[in-house]
């Protein structure tokens, strides 16, 4: 049967016709070479002009729409659409990939675009976000991401003269990008009044900040900055698709059809108009242009490339033309010539000459053409057309022969007869028509026979017949000409078919796929001379079957580059090419067929290499002429590792379970046992599905796993170590090249690859994130850099890895199929082989991406299933051994021979300095030459040859070698059956270690009175182990069937085996022969047990849910035990010998009588009383603790009590063994909790002396001896186990401060409402009611004789010349953010200067001057600053802000690392806490950086911020943390801390590893709240708490607690790191001994305390800080203090308010003076020009607002409880104090003339005093009908009006002192104001902006020369106006920096300065005012 095989001819593409124009843009360049690059379908094309020769590039998968040139012009980077679209970087000489990015974009990649030095792509996507990233190409590494825009982008560029900028297009929008860090930010080009909003298509960047863009109605419009600065009208008449920038200036082109040129400033030099060219036409439409030098090139709408040569413009060159937009359906080939015809929708028929690769004539129809055909004789053509006509064409001159319409639908196949006399017309109405072609084309039959569409032809060889296929794949015969249907089978047999071109019928089955009736295959044409038979189908693939092609499934040759459906298929008249056409890309394929004979010839034909998987050259299904696979390979392809649940998923089980813990917590749990257990030794080796994984280590000793664990075994002592890093099975192993490091790799959801030191046993490095389920395989590189590691995911996925940084480097799909082994170059680290079932694939990096070749075996034998490999001496030697016992030698990609080793599969093959060893199937180990050219030595693994004295035993001759190592003299050799020897060059064998072999393992027993123990398994054996140090296996003995349970007799005699048949029997215990045996039951024996005492009864459970009872001596049953309701479990006796205790698998528990049987009921309270002989029972009041939380996903499969009955021991389904403290009563007891077992723990047993505790693993075949561990003994080792899950229910303690920082909730400014509760409609949405005069419709004349309007505003003489204010800057800011955040004060520069923040600024504050400096570039709060105290990073601090959504946008939380002395941003970090990030901490050297978020999951990351790199990510705890902090002397080492927890943390490579603190040590020691952490020498760590102890802890383990430290929470703590003093903070009532700040010795034995003398009642810190003899200090109280170590002198250099909002503010009139009125009950007084705080008055009351009088001499405050207070300025003494109102003052104001008060309060009314009747301040009357409560006051130059803004947004006028409203407008209008503090009115209508749905304008001020007007409002902008301003959103400018909430804003005198008062962040800031110069 040759269809078995896929023909061994080949295609080869050789030209294509055609260039994508349609929906793509910029995609034509000249390449350095001077040849053309482009694309068309899934091809990227480079074409030489000079030699006329096309180059291909097919390393994509699907159509490309987006190309970019490298700026060398040599690399090309080209991106496609798709599900899981990549982009190539691809060199356009060697057309090979250089890298692949991929992984991030979804749906496809829409623009690219390389940057000045061609380091880095940044790419678009087609989702819909737009998603913008930025790659380093060449490692395949995404730098930054970031949502695009809403719409569309349609071209992106690099700013080539300015760094990190990009700017970007796209739908009615042009943004700018700056990338910094990590972090793309976009600020949007403004349009402003210069041109209108619309789409920009197209973009190219110049000098000055100039970007040009091409818009869509033909404008250019060019930009300064983000600024619209001009447009260059009408630069094309229609839009402008491309702009391409050159030495020389810039070219555009457009969909006008004209390229325009212009200078490099863009004035225009020549426009060429290719519609009015020769070879122009109407409605040409340009889609790319590129100019270089005096050659222009030009990519049309319609698949055209024009090249122009400059000088001779009106010639355009046409090097390149193809079908345009439309399906293209039609083809036909030239019986004679090598001519081929195709017809499209675009309605034009086209010729092309295969041998010139050119269209040779082109004639437009009327009609869209559907299909083609050419007579014999090559005279006619005939055209079928989609509206159902057909028309016939001289193919000589393209002149019309006839036009027929006969049908309506269209015509989809149309065949000439061979003679040439008919002419056939398949038609979608299901019928086909004969027409005569001699009797000019008139019909002479019809063939009715089909149900559907006829899809294809073919006419027999003597015309006679004609064959059809429809719609539903139906076959139909019919005579000719007639058109008569043929149903006898025997007249069509004979028949001889002219061509094939039929997809259905018995030649072409092979076509199909075994199991599918699709019909996605659209064309076929069959070669009968090469016998091979071409297929196109809607995949984009076009193939090669043989021909005849019978039996469904044949195996095929495949080529891809077309798109997606190939939609017809030909071969030409002579078979030399075949052409396929494509629908959807509307391109011709010409493809060279190079018969058997040729490809002999042309060895050098590589296989393609590729990135799919798709371009397998076979067909894999079922390979007949393939062997058998081996039993063991069958049986290892089927083990999927699939977990129900994993070990990852419990912490999500047990959130779900929370519920029911939470019941449970309020009772008391019994805590955890006081011993401990510790892991002593494995018997066990994983052999029976892993290989090659067994080493020696530079220090001989032996390497390798089984289950969970990495062992290290030293032969010379027979001891253990172990790695227990892992959770679940480990599958593979390798061994760094320098034989220290191992690397090993797990079963998981997303399982870890660990990297461990074989002498520390410490993990460097884990490695996660890319496999899913487990790592089969990982090899490390010759120089120990890089690892690689194989998944078993169903596409086998391979990751290349630096394993030291944890980076991925690179990634790919390895196979469908199982991969055993991969292999690195030793020569190459960038190459390396993988092999597995049915192949060798050889790989080689590119960037990001790994690119795979087949094995090619050529003629020399078929692919089969490899087992293993490895390098020979060279880089392009390869040596793989097979299924079959083969050993392949590989030259580069070729099989250059094979040798045959061993009988059945070789499975283990090391390469040695000279020669290699092999070890197979068959049991034999063999040493070969360096060619494997012949065979040096062998050895047999036999019994005969043990060496005398080897311990163990073996269990049979010649087992399968599955691994192989040498080494110091020795060969060691792992085996199926789990066992390791080492086998003597000389060729005596030792083994050393052994294990169970496949097959669970249940049964376990441990000897009465002997450190033995015995276990029985499904692997039919049992054995007796040694448990004291020879760790041996004393005797095995096969049984005829598995067994599932055994027991010693109480004498140690005799030993009982269950088996699995429903037999059990009693053997010798020594020589384990028979004694009896029984065969009862039908299901599995599950326990057995003899009888305490003289073990006179022996009980036997079994799954048949009865418990059989034997007289052992009598060997007569005596009673059967029945009454469970299903399987038995467990069984244990009582002392006495009287009662059974059985466990069902319905979770019953059952007592019986023995030797009856008689059940009995036993209340639970007796059954703790009763004494049982051995407790293995899970069930029952005694052990209800040791079922976790999660009990319906894992079960408790065994216990153990020790006999002392302290100890229970558990075993789980999860794999872990737990101690519990007996009796565990009351649920989810608290446990230790061991990981070594990889899943189910099947039996778990105490020795006699409980000393040791012996655990089985059921799959992992493993029987496990651990040491137990006293009370007393384990002082000194730390503890590896876990603690319980459950949180303790102890709480944490309390604290207000502390719960208030837990609870705060952070918001974003973008999403703050308002801070007063108003009501009503906002001004700019009011309707405005028509003025009197509107009303009546009286017009007045422009100009008015009445007299001019007075001043809106009291101008008070601002010099003679009033000048605008142009902007405002920061100059003061009196604040600091104590209240809710720590260790945010730091000195710099040896404590001249210190740094601190509030709001969202940072702060740089000079101690000396009180000057400061500002970081102002976060866009939010900043809640946390550290300081880098690396000397190589001086003054580079970090600071981490509020943020909402994790979408990486710009309002996503971000770190800032920035210069503090020249504020200069070094990097942006952008992460992916949602809310904010709530700590941050540098690394010792000074290079990571620590962020902690405020997510739910408290993320933790590690960043290298000056990469913007994330290294590593993690959630940290459930509950708050609050800080977390390297250890100074180290970068991967950290802490910590929050609520109730603290965890000791250690970065691996890519992974953070936490342990939690232990408290079990110290007696009584419970979780605290955790509050701040600080550092000792020797791994000392200490924690502040909130209890005001400090815990001190050694490693993880709590050694001892330095009690009340502070008498409140410890909420700072700071590390000296010259001299290692600490300093603690903490909550204290100041006192004569104590102090909130003390300063402690290294170990924090003595201490000296420090008063605060700030005067509170209470101190509390909340940062600290020490320098040089001086301590800084920040509190609660937002003040920051310097304390004097020497005299503790204190001296506050930041003074602010410490609760907000600030309400009130009051400028001075004559001095630099202001006063603020805060929440916290203070009035301050502040100097700007002395830059501090003058005074305070504590008021005792929170208070609203303040007022100066006109003089300056008095000052009015307002209360929130109503009261209003008059002080005197000179005194400070109260002059006058009243209390009218219950609700607080909102508003207080001075008449100008000093005589009237105004109070407006929140009742809604506004109070006159009149100050001149004396400070009895009675109320002379007050403002009625005020609608709601009062905002703002101003009263009117003269005094005696008063305007009031109220909560409703409406402002109302009065008359003082009366209260009248004062309603008419106009006189409203005519009124000069003193001050203007309103938000309301028409003047100022332009403050209102669009988007304020929640949040409102608070305050505004009106300057002193009225003319500027600032504002404040809720998203804590400060923004400057015009004033007046009555348009609606006037044009402003915007100053950021205070938290949501500005609450107040003043004018100083003489406009000099802006004070604004903030809500949230009670801090006030001072502006200086730029006045516009003259």
């Amino acid at each position: 049967m040759a269809a078995r095989s896929a023909p061994s001819c080949h295609l080869r593409l050789e030209w294509v016709y055609g260039y994508r124009g349609h929906q793509c843009r910029n995609n034509l360049y000249y390449t350095a070479a001077k040849e053309i690059v482009y694309f068309v379908a899934g091809v990227g094309v480079v074409y030489s002009p000079r030699e006329h020769r096309q180059k291909f590039y097919r390393g994509h998968s699907d159509d490309i729409i987006s190309l970019a040139l490298h700026p060398e012009r040599v690399l090309v980077a080209t991106g496609q659409v798709g599900k899981e679209p990549y982009i190539c970087v691809w060199d356009s000489y060697t057309v090979q990939t250089v890298s692949v990015l991929k992984d991030v974009h979804t749906h496809g990649i829409a623009c690219l675009a390389f940057d000045l030095d061609g380091q880095r792509l940044v790419s678009v996507g087609l989702d819909s976000k737009n998603t913008v990233c930025v790659w380093d190409w060449k490692r395949g590494k995404l730098l930054s991401m970031a949502p695009g825009h809403t719409d569309r982008i349609f071209d992106i560029s690099w700013d080539l003269y300015q760094p990190n900028k990009l700017v970007s297009c796209g739908v009615k929008h042009i943004k700018f990008w700056s990338l910094c860090g990590n972090a793309l930010t976009p600020k949007r080009g403004v349009f402003g009044k210069t041109g209108d909003l619309q789409t920009i298509l197209c973009l190219a960047c110049a000098r000055d900040e100039l970007t040009y863009s091409g818009a869509l109605n033909g404008d250019i419009y060019v930009w300064k900055g983000i600024n619209l600065t001009r447009t260059i009208q009408g630069a094309h008449t229609a839009g402008i698709f491309s702009m391409n920038a050159c030495e020389e200036g810039f070219a555009t082109g457009g969909r006008d059809g004209c390229i325009r040129l212009w200078d490099l400033s863009f004035k225009p030099i020549t426009v060429i108009d290719l519609r009015e060219t020769d070879q122009g036409y109407k409605g040409l439409s340009v889609r790319s242009v590129c100019w270089r030098g005096d050659h222009i090139l030009v990519g049309t709408q319609d698949s055209e490339i024009f090249e122009i040569v400059v000088h001779e413009r009106n010639k355009p060159f046409l090097i390149m033309q193809g079908h345009c937009e439309g399906e293209l359906w039609a083809l036909a080939v030239h019986p004679t010539k090598p001519l081929a015809v195709t017809g499209s929708d675009d309605r034009s028929v086209r010729i092309w000459s295969l041998v010139d690769h050119a269209l040779i004539a082109r004639c437009n129809m009327e009609e869209p053409i559907r299909c083609a055909a050419v007579n014999v004789d090559g005279i006619h053509l005939a055209l079928g057309m989609k509206d159902g006509s057909f028309t016939v064409l001289r193919v000589r001159d393209m002149t019309e022969v006839v036009h027929v319409k006969d049908r309506k639908e269209a015509i989809h196949e149309l065949k000439y007869s061979p003679d040439g006399a008919y002419l056939a017309v398949g038609c979608n109405d299901s019928s086909v028509d004969v027409y005569g072609v001699a009797q000019r084309y008139k019909k002479v039959g019809e063939c009715a026979g089909s149900l559907s569409l006829i899809t294809h032809m073919d006419w027999s060889s003597d015309s006679r017949y004609l064959q059809t296929n429809d719609g539903t794949g139906k076959r139909l015969f019919y005579r000719m000409p007639g058109g008569k249907e043929v149903s006898s089978k025997e007249e069509i047999k004979g028949v001889h078919w002219a061509s094939w071109t039929c997809v259905s019928g018995l030649e072409v089955n092979g076509i199909w796929p075994k199991y599918s009736d699709l019909n996605d295959i659209n064309s076929v044409d069959g070669n009968y001379i090469g016998q091979v038979l071409v297929t196109a189908d809607d995949y984009g693939i076009v193939k090669l079957f043989r021909y005849p092609c019978l039996r469904k499934g044949a195996k095929f040759r495949k080529y891809s580059g077309h798109s997606a459906h190939v939609t017809n298929v030909r071969w030409s008249h002579d078979y030399q090419w075949v052409i396929s056409i494509g629908g959807a890309d509307h391109s011709v394929f010409q493809w060279k067929f190079i018969p058997e004979r040729k490809l002999k010839e042309a060895v050098h034909i590589a296989p393609q290499e590729s990135l799919a998987d798709s371009n397998s050259d076979e067909s894999d299904s079922d390979l007949s002429d393939a062997p058998e696979l081996d039993s063991e390979i069958e049986q290892e392809t089927q083990l999927t590792y699939r977990r129900q649940v994993y070990k990852e998923d419990l912490p999500q089980l047990k959130e779900q379970c929370r519920e029911k813990q939470r019941g449970m917590a309020s009772k008391r749990r019994v805590r955890a046992p006081g011993s401990s257990i510790r892991l002593h030794f494995v018997h066990g080796y994983r052999g029976y599905d892993c290989r090659s994984n067994l080493f020696y280590t530079q220090i001989g000793e032996i390497v390798y796993h089984v289950a969970a664990v990495g062992v290290i075994y030293n032969r010379q002592q027979n001891t253990q170590r172990f790695y227990l890093g892992h959770d679940d099975d480990i599958l593979c192993l390798a061994l760094h090249p320098l034989k220290d490091y191992v690397a090993t790799g797990q079963v998981g959801r997303d399982p870890s690859i660990h990297i461990w030191d074989t002498e520390t046993i410490k993990p460097l490095s884990v490695l996660k994130g890319y496999h899913q389920y487990g790592v089969c395989a990982v090899d490390f590189s010759a120089d120990g850099k890089r690892l690689a590691s194989v998944g078993i995911d169903d596409s086998h996925t391979i990751v290349l890895w630096d394993w030291k940084k944890g980076e991925k480097l690179s990634l790919a799909r390895g196979s469908k199929d199982k991969i055993f082994v991969v292999k690195m170059n030793p020569y190459v680290p960038d190459k390396l082989i993988t092999a597995g079932i049915k192949h060798l694939k050889f790989w080689r990096r590119a960037g990001g991406g790994l690119i795979g070749r087949k094995g090619c075996t050529g003629t020399l034998g078929k692919q089969d299933t490899m087992m293993c490999a490895v390098y020979g001496g060279t880089e392009e030697m390869a040596f793989s051994g097979t299924s079959t016992g083969d050993v392949c030698i590989w030259r580069d990609v070729f099989l250059v021979k094979t040798v045959k080793a061993h009988d059945g599969p070789v499975f283990s093959m090391h390469a040695l300095e000279k020669g290699f060893v092999t070890g197979g199937k068959d049991g034999v180990v063999a040493l070969w030459g360096d060619t494997f050219e012949r065979c040096l030595k062998t050895y047999a693994i036999k019994r005969a040859a043990l060496a005398p004295g080897s311990k163990g035993l073996l269990l049979e001759d010649n087992p399968s070698i599955r691994a192989i190592s040498l080494g110091h003299g020795h060969i060691l050799v792992g085996t199926k059956n789990g066992e390791i020897l080492e086998v003597d060059k000389s060729g005596p064998i030792t083994l050393l270690v052994q294990g169970h072999m496949e097959g669970e393992v249940w049964g376990l027993a441990t000897h009465p009175y002997l450190p033995i123990c015995a276990t029985v398994s499904d692997d039919k054996t049992l054995r007796i182990w040694d448990l004291s140090p020879s760790h041996c296996m004393l005797a095995v003995r096969k049984l005829k069937k598995g067994g599932r349970c055994c027991c010693f007799s109480p004498d140690g005699k005799a030993l009982a085996v269950g088996l699995n048949d429903g037999s059990f029997l009693l053997a010798n215990a020594d020589t384990l022969e028979d004694l009896v045996s029984f065969h009862h039951r039908k299901d599995i024996i599950s326990d057995i047990r003899f009888s305490p005492g003289s073990g006179k009864y022996l009980a036997v459970a079994s799954h048949d849910s009865f418990v059989d009872i034997y007289n052992v001596l009598s060997s007569k049953r005596v009673g059967i035990c029945k009454g469970a309701t299903s399987y038995i479990t467990h069984i244990d006796w009582d002392a006495r010998g009287k009662l059974l205790q059985v466990n069902t698998g319905a979770k019953e528990q059952i007592f019986f009588e023995a030797p009856r049987g008689k059940k009995q009921n036993i209340p639970s309270v007796e059954v703790e009383k009763i004494g049982w002989a051995s407790w293995t029972s899970v069930l029952g009041v005694c052990c209800e603790g040791i079922w976790p939380v999660i009990g319906e996903v894992t079960d408790i499969t065994a216990c153990c009590l020790t006999s002392d009955g302290v100890v229970l021991a558990t075993g789980d389904d999860l794999g872990f063994v737990k101690l519990f403290r007996y009796p565990a009563k009351g649920k989810f007891g608290k446990y230790k909790r061991y990981t070594a077992h990889s899943t189910h723990v099947t039996n778990v047993r105490w020795t006699y002396d409980d000393n040791m505790l012996v655990t089985l693993g059921g799959a992992d075949m493993s029987l496990m001896v651990w040491t137990n561990e006293t009370e007393g003994y384990q002082e000194k080792r730390p503890c590896d186990s876990e603690e319980s899950d459950v949180d303790s229910e102890e709480d944490g303690g309390y604290d207000s401060d502390v719960t208030r920082e837990n609870e705060i909730r952070y918001t974003v400014r973008a999403l703050s409402t308002s801070i007063r509760p108003m009501l009503g409609i906002k001004p700019h949405l009011q309707q405005k009611e028509p003025s009197v005069d509107e009303r009546q419709g009286v017009v007045r004349p422009p100009v008015s004789r009445a007299p001019p309007h007075p001043e809106k505003l009291q101008s008070n003489n601002v010099g003679k010349k009033k000048r605008p204010i142009e902007d405002l800057v920061l100059e003061l800011v009196f604040g600091y953010r104590g209240r809710d955040c720590r260790n945010n004060v730091h000195y710099l520069n040896d404590g001249d200067d210190i740094i601190y923040h509030t709001a969202s600024v940072g702060i740089l504050h000079n101690v000396a001057t009180g000057t400061q400096s500002f970081y102002q570039e976060h866009n939010d709060d900043i809640l946390c600053l550290t300081v880098n105290q690396h000397p190589k990073f001086t003054n580079v601090v970090a600071t981490g802000q509020v943020g909402d959504s994790a979408e990486m946008s710009a309002t996503a939380p971000s770190v800032h690392v920035w210069d503090a002395m020249n504020k200069q941003t070094l990097s942006i970090l952008r992460c992916y806490h949602s809310t904010g990030v709530c700590s941050v901490s540098f690394s010792a050297t000074g290079k990571l950086l620590l962020s902690v978020g405020l997510d739910p999951d408290h993320t933790i990351t590690i960043w290298r911020w000056q990469e913007g790199a994330r290294i590593a990510s993690r959630a940290g705890h459930n509950q708050r943390i609050f800080v977390a902090e390297f250890r100074p002397d180290s970068d991967t080492q950290f802490v910590s801390v929050g609520v109730k927890h603290v965890k000791f943390w250690t970065l691996a490579g890519r992974a953070l590893l936490s342990r939690k603190g232990l408290l079990s040590t110290l007696e009584d020691a419970r979780m605290q709240t955790m509050l701040a952490v600080a550092f000792g020498a020797n791994n000392l760590t200490f924690t502040g708490t909130i209890s005001g102890d400090v815990c001190v802890w050694k490693d993880h383990m709590l050694c001892r607690v330095v009690a009340r430290a502070h008498n409140g929470p410890v909420f700072a703590m700071y590390t000296t790191l010259r001299d290692g003093l600490i300093v603690t903070g903490g909550k204290e009532r100041p006192s004569k001994e104590g102090g909130a700040v003390k300063l402690w010795d290294q170990e924090l034995r003595r201490c000296r305390a420090f008063r605060l003398e700030t005067g509170h009642s209470t101190d509390c810190v909340r940062a600290v800080c020490r320098g040089k003899g001086k301590i800084l200090v920040g509190t609660r109280n937002a003040e920051i203090i310097e304390v004097g170590e020497k005299n503790a002198a204190c001296n506050v250099l930041v003074h602010s308010h410490m609760e907000g909002p600030v309400w009130g503010l009051a400028t001075h009139p004559s001095k630099d003076f202001f006063l603020s009125a805060a929440e916290d009950g203070t009035v301050r007084l502040w100097d700007i020009a002395d830059k501090k705080m003058l005074n305070k008055v504590n008021l005792g009351h929170a208070a609203r607002t303040v007022c100066y009088s006109p003089e300056g001499d008095m000052v009015a405050i307002g209360m929130k409880n109503g009261e209003f207070i008059i002080l005197l300025v000179s005194s400070l003494k109260i002059w006058g104090k009243k209390r009218d109102r219950r609700s607080a003052i909102h508003d207080i104001r001075f008449s100008p003339d000093s005589r009237h008060l105004a109070v407006g309060s929140g009742d809604n009314s506004v109070d006159f005093y009149d100050l001149t009747l004396g400070p009895a301040l009675n109320r002379i009357s007050y403002c009625k009908d005020i609608p709601s409560f009062v905002l703002q006051m101003d009263f009117s130059a003269d005094g005696s009006y008063l305007q009031v803004s109220s909560g409703c947004y409406k402002r109302h006028v009065y008359e003082v002192p009366s209260g009248k409203p004062l309603l008419d407008p106009a006189a409203v209008d005519r009124i000069t104001w003193a001050t203007w503090t309103s938000t309301l009115g028409d003047e100022v209508m332009g403050i209102w902006p669009r988007h304020t749905e929640k949040a409102d304008v608070t305050c505004a001020c009106v300057s002193h020369s009225g003319i500027s007007l600032v504002t404040g409002d809720d998203f804590g902008m400060v923004k400057l106006f015009d004033f007046p301003c009555p348009e609606k959103f006037a044009k402003h400018k915007r100053f950021l920096g205070h938290s949501p909430h500005v609450t107040n804003i003043r004018f100083t005198s003489g406009d000099r300065h802006v004070v604004s008062a903030g809500g949230e962040d009670c801090s006030v800031f001072v502006w200086k005012c730029v006045h516009a110069s003259h």
